[in-house]
């Protein structure tokens, strides 16, 4: 049995470091007390590979943008590495993050809708195509949202999908409701956005009004 000359414990299996203090154990090592998984190690060892390709091909962008002054044609002035950087350093934290057990489908996918819309409007920002994102490209990729979720909570055994539904069908008619009163008018993809919304609650609430009430009830305590 190993023993950590420390916190002078007695530590049984084969491990390395003292589970206290990580200090390097002394004696020699017993059979291991739980099984090694050779799958969750070659995982752990492509995590590693993808994400350092992931910044050799940041660092790289960095260096052409920064040192080669290699700019976008008709952008002189923005450093378009920042924006690759943003957006592979988080997709791939994010992706990583979804093969991760104990996470819900629903907290997932809204997870990472809420985080791609806010890297697409910083971009739209700088490239330009504000106009374009907000009236067009948001209410699609929301309408997916609140629609994907339907399906997940009409088959979700567990009810913990119906936070998430709410909460994309608030997202989806709440923007076109201010819009109206501020512009009086809408895009149509924000129309089908709002449509879409209004008959996935109501759907929500003739096929799981109880779910639908407990979760208002759990939430705002009405």
């Amino acid at each position: 049995m190993r023993k950590c000359p420390y916190c002078k414990i007695d530590v049984g299996g084969d491990l390395e470091k003292c589970p206290l203090c990580q200090s390097k154990l002394s004696g020699e090592a017993e059979e291991a007390y739980f099984p090694k998984f050779e799958s969750m190690q070659k995982r752990t060892m492509f995590y590693k590979f993808q994400l350092l390709i992931v910044w050799v091909i940041v660092i790289v962008a960095i260096g052409l943008d920064f040192m080669l002054k290699i700019r976008l044609h008709g952008y002189p002035d923005l450093h378009w590495s920042l924006l690759l950087g943003m957006w592979i350093l988080i997709t791939d934290l994010r992706i990583m993050r979804s093969f991760r057990p104990g996470t819900g489908s629903a907290r997932k996918m809204t997870l990472m809708v809420f985080i791609t819309l806010v890297m697409l409007l910083i971009t739209a920002y700088f490239l330009d195509f504000m106009e374009l994102t907000l009236g067009l490209i948001v209410p699609i990729i929301i309408t997916g949202m609140v629609i994907a979720n339907f399906v997940l909570s009409m088959i979700d055994k567990h009810g913990n999908t119906m936070s998430y539904l709410l909460t994309g069908i608030l997202i989806g008619l709440i923007p076109c409701i201010v819009m109206y009163l501020i512009n009086k008018s809408m895009s149509i993809a924000w129309v089908v956005c709002a449509l879409v919304s209004a008959i996935l609650l109501v759907g929500a609430v003739v096929f799981k009004g109880r779910a639908v009430a407990a979760e208002l009830q759990r939430r705002f305590n009405m």
